[in-house]
């Protein structure tokens, strides 16, 4: 057995703590202190507490001069003095050392040996643990015995609330990363996912100062070994059209493109669980077995059976789970250089073509705006759909400025001749409410003709509404739907439709026109 690191650096004094404990264990513990319970299928079901998901308002970094001048500093990466840091450094310490059981998780972020970091987690919940069991890349006894120093800690002291005496804080919630100390703290939010986008956000720093492009995107490969990288927002069909049986899957949300290829950040899997079904998405269904963790699901407490339509607690139910729980997962998670960039929007306005052929300086700035639209749900009186715009499909989770992001996709595209598409999943003949949702079989009828090569040769036309070329033809997708103006019963309508989402994404786009070329504002609707 591995000896036990010495948390005593750290200003931890446990004489005894728990160190990469097994699965079953952890059931144990969460099952006796954590109000934890086994659902039907054999999964650890736990809650979070009053945060059932991210805190972006909350998310903050040290301003250093080390760092600082890499920093996209605003909304998405708030401001934070060194000394706050230590003040919640020590908080969450002093919680930790007060806790009768503490649990540490040693575990690598990134596949790819050349690249990976070595992370620590410190936490008191058991269900946090192994959260982050699954999340991490998992190492072998081998690798466990030769860990040493961790690059980066991360501190879960989340049932802590921060003081909101402490200068800079806002609210009694606080996620602070320190890239000089190489420390991540976390108090006042028991949502697991803080740790892992954590991770994310430190390798969003770190990869592209070695030249590794970051990304939020899911990856898969087919049996010739082409790679394709799919972005997208919630509700756009990533996870989905990403999960193809007849296509090994490297990763379902964060990877990395080095000059030798992609590799996956995560040893596993989090995946949204509202609606879940065993005939939608049979491969994350099955996946909820012993060893996952569901989050804040609802359950019949004579059953165990979760009800996946139930969202009284949150529509963010979520389940963890490591990666080789899906059939055809590759490992390890690595792939060659993607042949194709699948971004995905659900375009409620029903204006932008099924798939459009992207320039590179096109992929950039689509990439940059990260678009898609939400419906308006049932609120009275509200009838237009609402446009949504995250820089890189992954705003809250961006270091460096969207734009060195997208520059460095660019440059690998071209490098390596990766050809993008711009795939909309939303609406058909007319914005929500008047037009339909894109039937899933032609979404999947483009994909599988991105990925078989014949929608690279089909012709295309010029669509002026927003610059893009459309392909004319695809099996399995009837024509007409091809070229959104067709569709729509009044023209005019969808004339006034289109200006209008271009418009949106020139006025999106303003914010980042200082760091922009003139081919890449060139590249927007209507430039």
């Amino acid at each position: 057995m591995a000896a036990l690191p010495d948390l005593s650096r750290y200003g931890i004094y446990h004489k005894e703590y728990a160190r990469n404990v097994p699965p079953a264990k952890l059931y144990e513990e969460a099952i006796k202190h954590d109000h934890g319970a086994i659902s039907s299928a054999g999964a650890l079901m736990s809650r979070s507490g009053s945060k059932t998901g991210r805190s972006p308002k909350d998310k903050r970094i040290v301003e250093h001069p080390l760092s600082s001048p890499d920093v996209w500093w605003g909304d998405v990466n708030i401001k934070l003095a060194e000394h706050s840091f230590m003040v919640n450094k020590q908080r969450a310490v002093d919680f930790l050392n007060f806790r009768s059981q503490i649990y540490v998780v040693d575990g690598f972020a990134g596949w790819d040996p050349r690249y990976r970091l070595k992370i620590r987690v410190i936490c008191a919940r058991p269900y946090h643990a192994l959260f982050m069991h699954n999340m991490l890349i998992r190492p072998t006894r081998d690798e466990l015995e030769a860990f040493g120093e961790p690059d980066y800690v991360i501190y879960n002291a989340g049932e802590f609330p921060a003081n909101l005496h402490t200068v800079q804080m806002t609210s009694r919630t606080t996620i602070d990363l320190s890239f000089e100390s190489k420390e991540f703290v976390i108090l006042g939010t028991e949502y697991a996912g803080e740790m892992k986008k954590g991770v994310f956000s430190i390798m969003n720093y770190l990869m592209p100062k070695r030249g590794v492009l970051s990304m939020h995107c899911s990856a898969n490969e087919g049996p010739a070994g082409d790679v394709s990288l799919f972005f997208g927002l919630s509700g756009t069909g990533k996870t989905t059209l990403s999960a193809d049986p007849r296509r090994a899957l490297i990763g379902d949300d964060e990877h990395c493109w080095t000059d030798e290829g992609v590799f996956n950040i995560e040893g596993g899997c989090y995946a949204k669980c509202v609606n879940l079904t065993r005939e939608k998405e049979p491969e994350i269904f099955e996946a909820i077995r012993f060893g996952s963790v569901l989050e804040n699901v609802v359950y019949d407490e004579r059953t165990r059976r979760v009800d996946y339509t139930n969202i009284s607690v949150t529509e963010n139910t979520r389940c963890s789970y490591p990666i080789e729980y899906i059939p055809n997962a590759k490992i390890p998670c690595t792939g060659g250089h993607p042949k194709n960039i699948i971004l995905l929007t659900c375009d409620a306005f029903g204006v932008l073509p099924p798939v459009s052929k992207l320039s590179p300086e096109q992929a950039m700035y689509h990439f940059i705006s990260g678009y898609t639209a939400k419906v308006a749900g049932t609120e009275v009186g509200v009838k237009e759909p609402s446009a949504t715009f995250s820089a890189c499909f992954g705003a809250a989770f961006l270091v460096w400025h969207p734009t060195k992001y997208a520059t460095m996709l660019a440059e690998k595209m071209r490098e390596h001749g990766s050809t993008a598409w711009l795939v909309n999943t939303g609406w058909s003949g007319g914005a929500y409410g008047t037009g339909m949702r894109m039937k899933l079989e032609y979404t999947r009828a483009i994909i599988d003709a991105i990925h078989s090569g014949e929608l690279a040769m089909a012709p295309t036309i010029f669509d002026p509404a927003f610059g893009l070329e459309v392909p004319q033809h695809c099996r399995g997708v009837p024509e007409a739907i091809l070229t959104p103006r067709k569709v729509w019963s009044d023209e005019a309508a969808y004339e006034k439709t289109a200006a209008h989402l271009a418009e949106l994404f020139r006025r999106n786009f303003a914010k980042y026109a200082e760091s922009a070329t003139p081919d890449l504002m060139a590249a927007a609707p209507g430039g």
